[in-house]
């Protein structure tokens, strides 16, 4: 099997080489921009991942689908940004702050398209399946974004409701990618579904590490300030969790329901919120949370007839994946 530091490599030069369409400008640079401050490229990793549990190559009709999950998962963050009036990503202006939100909402367009037409480059013979999942998972992330901006009307929002939220703006995505690097390479059916639901647990992980994260991280790590879900008043794990816990239902939410227009308020209500996640434990909950579907991950390929070095990179690439957050 081709080595991480290979996969790592591929993915670098992947990214430092691509490619846009050049003019106009005012509508193709906000994608150079995105692509350009980074990230952890997640999706295109774990597509290459699964791809070499079967080949040892990285022609064309893997890293164009690859890279299509990165600038679709960039197109959401695009468009998230402007939902949820983030003023940082990645510890960069988010490009409706750089620029305005009319061209962040046309950016975010054009760059769906171009993801869509890196994934027609898959092989041939797999260009059907490849275009329904992905555009099957496409508008599931959107269902998931949809329920997000929803919850943030109501009072309260169960654990299942939530889990089924990010299970569609987060993990089915992630699922995706492990699932279209094997279906690419032509592994067997039952490998491609045992991978998709590894993914698709490490992105149920994963979510509830971001919330963690969002609450009790580190800004320079995180890349975006800390406590920007309690000041847009987002039901993260923390918050559902909290509500199934405290013995002060009306407290917390009063907590949730202070002023943030000020730097002095909004540190305030982020400490006052963050108070009761301690309180209630619920800090520790999540990171409880994380190992159980960290751990549902990899019993999802614990039966498939990989290679023991194939296994534990599936092991590496989740601790990796969740593991600041543990």
């Amino acid at each position: 099997m081709t080595d991480r530091q290979t996969i790592d490599n591929a993915i670098r030069d992947l990214f430092a080489n691509i490619e846009f369409t050049e003019e106009p400008r005012g509508l193709y640079d906000p994608l150079r921009y995105m692509i350009s401050i980074g990230g952890k490229r997640i999706r295109p990793t774990l597509c290459l991942l699964t791809w070499a549990l079967y080949r040892d190559d990285f022609p064309e009709e893997i890293l164009e689908p690859a890279a299509a999950l990165e600038v679709f998962h960039t197109f959401t963050l695009i468009h998230d940004d402007i939902m949820d009036r983030s003023p940082l990503r990645r510890g960069q202006d988010t490009v409706w702050k750089k620029w305005n939100e009319d061209t962040a909402i046309l950016s975010g367009d054009v760059m769906q398209i171009d993801a869509y037409r890196r994934i027609a480059k898959a092989p041939s013979a797999r260009i059907g399946s490849a275009l329904d999942l992905f555009s099957r998972t496409a508008a599931e992330v959107c269902e998931g974004q949809q329920f997000d901006m929803e919850f943030e009307s109501r009072s309260e929002v169960s654990m299942a409701e939530y889990s089924r939220m990010i299970g569609l703006k987060t993990a089915v995505l992630i699922g995706c990618s492990a699932k279209m690097g094997a279906l690419l390479a032509g592994a067997p059916a039952e490998d491609c579904e045992a991978l998709y639901r590894y993914g698709y647990e490490l992105g149920m992980a994963f979510q509830v590490a971001d919330d963690w994260l969002d609450a009790f991280g580190d800004q320079k790590v995180f890349g975006k300030p800390i406590g920007g879900d309690i000041i847009n008043g987002k039901k993260s794990w923390l918050t559902v969790r909290t509500l199934e816990k405290t013995d002060d239902r009306a407290a917390f939410q009063a907590a949730m329901r202070l002023p943030s227009r000020t730097s002095e308020q909004r540190e305030a209500k982020i400490a006052a919120v963050k108070a009761i996640y301690e309180a209630c434990g619920v800090d520790k909950d999540a990171k409880a949370e994380i190992v159980r579907y960290s751990e549902r991950a990899m019993d999802a390929v614990r039966g498939l007839r990989l290679t023991e070095e194939g296994i534990e990179a599936l092991r590496d690439f989740a601790e990796k994946l969740v593991g600041r957050a543990k």
